[in-house]
């Protein structure tokens, strides 16, 4: 089965090539905050040390709505030191957003973080940003991301990867440079045509990889990942196994994103990023079944 209201993506970037900042612009243009809402920049950097140096270190979870269909966006760290945080995550989707600054074009982490999607046979698409920059190369720049995607091996079908020109801080994206454009809307129709839709068994027994993890003074731990089959809902008997030991559990609360926030559901079905609380000892690496299978 395929949930074609979902689509989950991971957006993969060199350090300072102005991920949070397209972010920002996908959350304030699919209407996530209130108009009259007071927006903080690079909403996507929560923790005090990511807002002080700049960098995202954890990967975040965000959503957005466009024509129906939920975006789920999960942003990876852009750092050589956080690669194993960058595998996982990439677990939980089903593309990659691979955006490249204009003037600086592809970096070496880029390329760390690339070659990791490609192994795990994800669907690129190519953001080039920053097109507005004094001395954007942006001829250049593709070429050298076609370089980069033959070079790390990627397959014909890798190598035919659908490209967008943006200006992440003006929320600006083109199909092509000669376009005019005021939003983002080719950026969000490339998603929802290229990205695949997540797909999987929806009425069988419940399979949920932990992917991250994350605390809160209110609820405790919360374990995040991709509900890969069946459903979850609150106070559901569950066995959570590292694939040597298992142990029985029940879940507390479940909550999907809907924009930066988490919102508490009745159920999540297949194919959906999810959070659970109530099982205190959960581990990351570890998958929540059902108790009969």
């Amino acid at each position: 089965m395929e949930r074609k209201d979902i689509r989950n993506i991971a957006i993969i970037a060199h350090v300072d090539h102005g991920k949070t900042t397209l972010v920002d612009a996908m959350l304030k243009q699919s209407h996530v905050f209130r108009s009259n809402e007071k927006v903080e920049e690079r909403v996507m950097d929560s923790g005090d040390i990511e807002r002080e140096r700049g960098i995202t270190i954890l990967s975040k979870n965000t959503s957005v709505m466009h024509e129906g269909v939920k975006i789920n966006i999960v942003d990876t760290p852009g750092h050589a030191d956080f690669g194993g945080e960058v595998e996982r995550v990439l677990n939980m989707v089903d593309g990659v957003l691979l955006l490249v600054d204009a003037f600086e074009g592809p970096m070496p982490q880029t390329k760390y973080v690339l070659r990791k999607a490609l192994e795990q046979k994800l669907k690129p698409i190519v953001v080039i940003n920053k097109i507005d920059k004094p001395g954007a190369r942006v001829a250049e720049v593709e070429d050298e991301v076609l370089e980069l995607f033959m070079e790390l091996d990627a397959t014909d079908e890798q190598l035919d990867f659908p490209v967008v020109y943006a200006n992440g801080r003006d929320g600006i994206a083109k199909y092509s440079m000669d376009d005019d454009s005021d939003n983002l809307e080719p950026l969000f129709k490339t998603i929802i045509k290229y990205c695949p839709c997540p797909k999987g068994d929806a009425e069988g027994p419940l399979q949920f990889m932990v992917t991250t993890l994350d605390y809160d003074d209110y609820v405790g731990k919360i374990a995040i990942g991709r509900i890969v089959r069946g459903k979850m809902h609150p106070n559901q008997a569950v066995i959570v196994t590292d694939g040597e030991s298992q142990r029985k559990a029940k879940i507390g609360r479940v909550y999907t994103y809907e924009g930066l926030k988490r919102v508490e559901q009745d159920e999540a079905a297949m194919g959906e990023i999810a959070c659970i609380v109530g099982i205190p000892d959960l581990k990351i690496g570890e998958t929540v079944t059902d108790p009969q299978n």
